[in-house]
């Protein structure tokens, strides 16, 4: 039992840096611009989103309540889905 306690504290402490590499999260906010060219949505919340090349920009204004499912990656924060609020 102690063999498999100790094993298991290993790998946890081992994967636990893993952390810092990515961070999945999401936030409701309203769009303050968006950048075709630069592949970018900045929202009220002064940050700025990176946007996948397949990204569909169709319906996205300055002003339009959206749900960001973001993931954070060396600092940068990049699109996994977006949702427009009703």
């Amino acid at each position: 039992m102690r063999v498999v306690i100790a094993f298991l504290l290993a790998t946890a402490s081992f994967l636990s840096p893993l952390e810092g590499y990515a961070r999945s999260a999401d936030i409701e906010a309203t769009i303050k611009s968006v950048s075709i060219e630069g592949m970018s949505l900045t929202l009220d919340d002064g940050q700025t989103y990176d946007l996948p090349p397949e990204f569909d920009f169709e319906g996205l204004t300055a002003g339009t309540k959206v749900v960001v499912f973001y993931t954070e990656v060396d600092g940068k924060r990049v699109v996994d889905d977006l949702e427009v609020v009703q």
